[in-house]
């Protein structure tokens, strides 16, 4: 059975983890989004009983 030459493989292998580990995470990390996410207060709301007759 043939075996491949591994040396252009592993060229585009290096080169392509290369792509994926310097160029893309910058890209990914610089998005900004329109809609911040704002902390909720902690405080619970006040509830009040239902006036409503059950009949």
């Amino acid at each position: 059975m043939p075996q491949l030459n591994p040396a252009p493989w592993f060229t585009i292998l290096i080169f392509t983890w290369l792509v994926f580990l310097v160029l893309i995470p910058p890209k990914v990390t610089g998005h900004i989004y329109p809609n911040e996410p704002t902390s909720q207060s902690t405080e619970k709301m006040k509830t009040e009983p239902w006036t409503w007759p059950w009949y």
